[in-house]
């Protein structure tokens, strides 16, 4: 408890300095606030380190929180450097362009030649299971099939449209 006590204190009496010099490297209030936290939490966590050569205590912490500002400089420099990258992406135009549009009306145009290959109540079976989101419960009760024969047909057909687009 005696070293928490030391601790405490010795955070009372050098925080403020050691804060400026973090904002200073920083210009960014919480960031230095952040650099200041990791500063005091590598200095409980090494504290047997510090070897008095001749530099006083207080110049071990400042360049600690000096070191910690910096490290969190050049992270923070490396998600800036990226961040234009990811706004370019958001700035892109999701709509399809011209070639887009071409190939897909030109897909639609086939599946709809390959629709007409299908007899008439299987077709309409395939749009509403596949464009109106009906079940196969709902599709065995309008046409009056049983459940098993509507996923059949439902396969039969897909299996009869693949071969169809791919000729």
């Amino acid at each position: 408890m005696a070293d928490r006590a030391a601790f405490a204190r010795l955070y009372e009496r050098t925080s403020a300095k050691l804060f400026g010099v973090c904002l200073r490297v920083l210009q960014d209030r919480t960031q230095a606030e952040e650099a200041l936290q990791d500063t005091y939490v590598k200095l409980w966590n090494n504290a047997g380190s510090y070897r008095v050569n001749g530099y006083s205590p207080m110049t071990w912490l400042i360049t600690m929180a000096r070191n910690a500002a910096v490290d969190r400089r050049r992270r923070s420099d490396v998600e800036r450097a990226v961040q234009p990258i990811e706004l370019d992406e958001r700035l892109a135009n999701p709509a399809p362009g011209p070639a887009e549009q071409a190939e897909a009306r030109a897909e639609a145009a086939a599946l709809a030649l390959c629709m007409e290959e299908l007899p008439p109540d299987r077709a309409e079976m395939v749009r509403r299971a596949y464009l109106e989101g009906a079940t196969y419960a709902e599709l065995s009760e309008a046409s009056g099939v049983k459940l098993n024969t509507v996923r059949t047909w439902l396969r039969r057909s897909l299996m009869a449209l693949r071969d169809c687009l791919s000729r």
